[in-house]
């Protein structure tokens, strides 16, 4: 079974939280989004399927669910489908998302598959899910005094923040979370990240945003704040705070391999 599988399993006998956990997986993930045709240059056609309940696109998590899809429809003469290979984008579940909110069509997952994970995004999911990810992060100021164990949080907080920050390798040392008084007498949360270099600040606040979100902890929750290890306050909170170590970098490749379609988040591929 695939992480899909998993997460759609667990929301199926779980709660909102296992929804949410669901959403962030499928958004994370890399799904084979069923095209037109070849891709041309960044532009890319899904194929849309008029369905009684409306356009679908179908995506697919895996080499094999794609290619056992097409078989089954290359039986059916009334499918549409070319014999041989479907192309295909390989694509982050997050771009398809973004891409096909508010446009009132359907994403099916791993759809005639009898895969575990078999299930159709309807568009409002899609576009809950898009506003999940466009959430950004909200600027404070306040000067903490004192610091505390955390407490009281979603135990999904944890795994999410482990989640982000285990795909932040090398962005920075550490996270510590902690419980914490500020000087207007406000009580709260906050996430310490160590030694983030400044370029990395803006997206890993951006992604804990997104975190946070996922776990179903509003924004005003926890603040996030960058710090150096050569703070004074760093060894203060540390001796209180629940720590989260981020991955070192890993080791650059030795050969750039061309970028596949929607691969660079910077510009991501142009969907009709």
């Amino acid at each position: 079974m695939t992480q899909l599988d998993h997460a759609h399993a667990a929301m199926a006998a779980g709660d909102d939280a296992a929804a949410r956990q669901f959403y962030r997986v499928f958004a994370d993930a890399t799904v084979l989004l069923l095209l037109d045709h070849e891709p041309a240059g960044e532009r890319i056609n899904p194929r849309v399927f008029d369905l009684a309940d409306g356009p679908v696109v179908l995506a697919f998590d895996t080499d094999e669910r794609l290619a056992s899809f097409g078989a089954g429809s290359n039986s059916d003469p009334n499918s549409g489908f070319n014999s041989g290979p479907q192309p295909y984008a390989a694509l982050p579940g997050r771009i398809i998302a973004q891409h096909l909110a508010g446009q009132g069509v359907s994403l099916g997952l791993n759809l005639g598959t009898g895969a575990a994970s078999e299930t159709l995004l309807s568009p409002e999911a899609l576009q809950w899910l898009a506003d999940m990810l466009g959430a950004d992060p909200e600027q404070v100021q306040a000067r903490p005094v004192a610091f505390y164990p955390p407490r009281g949080l979603p135990t999904g907080l944890g795994d999410a923040l482990t989640f982000t920050l285990d795909g932040a390798a090398g962005l920075a040392l550490a996270a510590l979370l902690v419980q914490v008084r500020y000087a207007d007498g406000r009580r709260g949360h906050m996430l310490a990240v160590i030694d983030a270099a400044e370029p990395a600040q803006a997206p890993l606040a951006r992604a804990l945003a997104e975190a946070l979100q996922f776990s179903g902890v509003d924004q005003g929750e926890l603040d996030v704040t960058f710090l150096a290890s050569t703070d004074p306050v760093v060894p203060q909170i540390a001796q209180a705070a629940q720590v989260f170590a981020v991955p070192a970098a890993k080791p650059a490749p030795l050969r750039a391999e061309p970028a596949a379609p929607g691969s660079n988040p910077d510009r991501p591929p142009k969907l009709r």
